[in-house]
C-alpha cells in the first residue's frame, strides 16, 4: 500500500506487478469534480469536495453511463462517474516525470479510462506518468438548450477540470505539472484537437496527440443543438419548445429513458444506416462571463491558430474508414444506397447545407471517383472504406495540419499508422471478420493496441517477440515526443521524424518498418479540396 496526499485529502494506492517491466503505482477512481447528479445533471462540472481520512484508491470508478458499443454490455454505469486514474512508475522521481493525459474515444457514447482497454504498462516502461480520465458522453455531455443552465459541452468541461486536477495536484505523484501532453484516440483525438482551440483549456498541457479524430471532422461538432434536444423531448413524449420546461424535463428523467434515442431532426438522418453521433460539440452561447469550452465556427477558428507554444502530434491508420462499415445487413444496406442514392456518400456537413440537386450530383460525383465499376458496386467494400476514411478521419487531419502549418506558430508532426500483427482486433471486434477475411487491416483504434495493455482483448503477448518490438517502437514514439516535443530525438530508432511544413508535407509512416513520405493520398485529398472549395459558402 502506498498513501498519497492530493488537495481533497490522503489516497492510498497499491504497488502493482508489471508483467512487461518494473512494478509501478496504481492509483484508480480518483474523483476529480462532484458527482454530476441532481441539479448537477448537464452542468459544468464542480471541483470535488475534500474528504476526511483515507480514501482507498484501489478500484475504477463507476464508468459514465451508456450503450457500451464496443464490448456490446448494453446499458452500463452511473451519473456518478467523473473519476480518474493515476499510474506513476516512481512517487519520488529525482526529476520530475513527463506526464500523459489520456481522453478516450467511444464516438461521445461509450466508453472509459479503465484498465480493460487502457492498461498503462506498456507506457510505464518509458518513465512516464500516465493519467486516464472518464467524461460525461451523450445527452448527459453534450445536451444544449441554448441557455445559461444548459448550454453545451458539459462533457469537454469535465475533460477540462480533470486537466485541472492533474494542473494542481500531479506533483504529488512525482510528475511534471509543466510538462503534461494530452492525447486520445477518435472521440477522445477529436477532444484533443478542440483542446487545442478553447479558451478553457489554454495553459494546461504543453503538447498534444490527436489520434484519428480531429476539430474539422464534421461527426465532431453539433448541427441544431436545440432542434436535437426538442426531438429527443418529443420522442419522450414531451412537446414544449420552453427551454426552462424542457430543462426540468429532461433533469427529471430516468437517466436509462435519456440515453441510446434516435433523435433524428432532418429527412436524410433518418436514411442513414448503421449508428450516429447525435450529441457533441457545439457552439456556446455567452451569458455575461460565463465560461465557455467553445464558440465561433470551427473552421474559422482554427483559421486564427491553436494555443501559442503547444507542440501537435497527429495523423490516421491506413485503414480508418472500417469502423463504419457495420457488418452483414448493415453493409449490405450502405452499399444498397450507394447505387440508389449517391448522396448517401456526402460528408455530414454538406448534407446539412446543399439543396437536393446539389446532392444528387455531388453524391454522383464522389461515386464516381471511388467506385469505377457499377455492376460491382455490391461487394465493392474496401472502396467505401477509402470514402470513410478519407471523409471521417483522413481528410479533416490533413487539412488541420496544413492550417497550422501555414500560420508557422507550432510545431507540427503527422503520421499514418500501419503497423500489422495480431494485436490489430478491431475490425474484429466491430464484427467485420467475414467481410476482411484473411486481408490484414490496420484499423481505426488499433493504433490503441501498440499504447495500451487492452486486458479485456485477451490477446497473448510475449515480451520477447517481434510484436512487442513494435510496441515498445510507437511508446518510444509517444513518450520521445511527450518528454521533449521530438519523437526521434536522436537515430536510436533508425528513421528521423521531420515536422510537417508547408513546404515539405512530410509524414511518417508507423509500421512494422519505419518510412517517410511527403503528400499522403495528394489525390484524394485534392478531390475533397475541390469539393469544399466549390461549396465553402455555403457552410458557414
Amino acid at each position: 500500500m502506498v498513501q498519497v496526499r492530493v488537495n481533497e485529502g490522503i489516497l492510498e494506492g497499491e504497488k502493482v506487478a508489471n508483467d512487461f517491466g518494473k512494478p509501478y503505482f496504481s492509483f484508480k477512481g480518483i474523483p476529480f469534480a462532484q458527482p454530476p447528479i441532481g441539479n448537477l445533471r448537464f452542468k459544468a462540472p464542480v471541483p470535488p469536495k475534500p474528504w476526511d481520512g483515507v480514501r482507498s484508491a484501489k478500484e475504477h470508478g463507476p464508468n459514465c453511463y451508456q450503450n457500451d458499443i464496443v464490448f456490446g454490455q448494453g446499458l452500463v454505469g452511473s451519473e456518478d462517474c467523473l473519476y480518474l486514474n493515476v499510474y506513476t512508475p516512481d512517487i519520488k522521481p529525482n526529476k520530475p516525470l513527463p506526464v500523459m493525459v489520456w481522453i478516450h474515444g467511444g464516438a461521445f457514447i461509450s466508453g472509459s479510462g479503465n484498465d480493460d482497454f487502457y492498461g498503462p504498462e506498456f507506457l510505464l516502461r518509458q518513465d512516464v506518468i500516465v493519467v486516464t480520465i472518464n467524461y460525461r458522453l451523450e445527452v448527459l455531455g453534450f445536451l444544449c438548450l441554448n441557455t445559461e443552465e444548459v448550454p453545451g459541452n458539459a462533457g469537454m468541461k469535465d475533460q477540462v477540470q480533470a486537466l485541472r486536477w492533474v494542473k494542481k495536484n500531479i506533483s504529488n505523484f512525482g510528475g511534471d505539472p509543466e510538462n503534461v501532453t494530452i492525447f486520445g484516440e477518435s472521440a477522445g483525438g477529436a477532444s484533443v484537437s478542440y483542446h487545442l482551440i478553447s479558451p478553457m483549456s489554454k495553459g494546461l498541457f504543453k503538447r498534444a496527440i490527436p489520434q484519428s479524430g480531429a476539430c474539422l471532422g464534421g461527426w465532431s461538432y453539433g448541427h441544431r443543438p436545440f432542434e436535437r434536444a426538442l426531438a429527443l423531448a418529443r420522442s419522450l413524449g414531451f412537446y414544449s419548445e420552453d427551454p426552462k420546461e424542457l430543462y426540468e424535463f429532461f433533469k427529471n428523467q430516468p437517466i436509462e429513458s435519456l440515453v441510446s434515442a434516435t433523435p433524428t431532426i432532418a429527412l436524410h438522418e433518418t436514411a442513414r444506416v448503421g449508428k450516429d453521433i447525435y450529441f457533441n460539440i457545439v457552439d456556446e452561447l455567452e451569458f455575461g462571463n460565463n465560461e465557455r469550452f467553445f464558440y465561433g465556427h470551427v473552421y474559422d477558428q482554427v483559421l486564427k491558430g491553436i494555443h501559442e507554444g503547444v507542440d501537435v502530434m497527429t495523423g490516421f491508420t491506413t485503414d480508418e474508414g472500417l469502423v463504419s462499415l457495420g457488418f452483414g445487413e448493415v453493409l449490405s444496406k450502405k452499399l444498397e444506397m450507394v447505387m440508389k442514392y449517391p448522396e448517401s456518400l456526402v460528408t455530414r456537413p454538406l448534407s446539412n447545407a446543399l439543396s437536393a440537386d446539389q446532392l444528387i450530383d455531388l453524391g454522383k460525383e464522389i461515386r464516381q471517383f471511388y467506385f469505377k465499376d457499377l455492376a460491382k458496386i455490391s461487394d465493392d467494400w474496401e472502396s467505401l472504406v477509402n470514402v470513410y476514411s478519407m471523409d471521417l478521419f483522413v481528410y479533416p487531419t490533413i487539412r488541420f495540419v496544413e492550417i497550422l502549418a501555414a500560420l508557422e506558430k507550432n510545431k507540427i508532426y503527422l503520421y499514418k499508422f500501419s503497423c500489422k500483427s495480431e494485436r490489430n482486433v478491431l475490425a474484429h471486434v466491430f464484427g467485420l471478420t467475414k467481410v476482411i477475411g484473411t486481408k490484414q487491416v490496420t484499423s481505426h483504434a488499433d493504433d490503441v493496441m501498440y499504447l495500451f495493455n487492452a486486458k479485456a482483448m485477451k490477446t497473448g503477448l510475449d515480451a520477447g517477440s517481434p510484436t512487442f518490438k513494435l510496441i515498445e517502437r510507437v511508446t518510444k514514439l509517444w513518450t520521445n515526443f511527450a518528454k521533449n516535443g521530438n519523437p526521434t530525438p536522436d537515430d536510436s530508432l533508425g528513421e528521423r521524424w521531420n515536422p510537417y511544413t508547408a513546404e515539405n508535407e512530410t509524414y511518417f509512416e508507423i509500421g512494422n518498418k519505419l518510412s517517410t513520405g511527403s503528400r499522403p493520398y495528394a489525390e484524394e485529398i485534392q478531390f475533397w479540396k475541390n469539393i469544399f472549395a466549390k461549396y465553402v459558402s455555403q457552410l458557414k
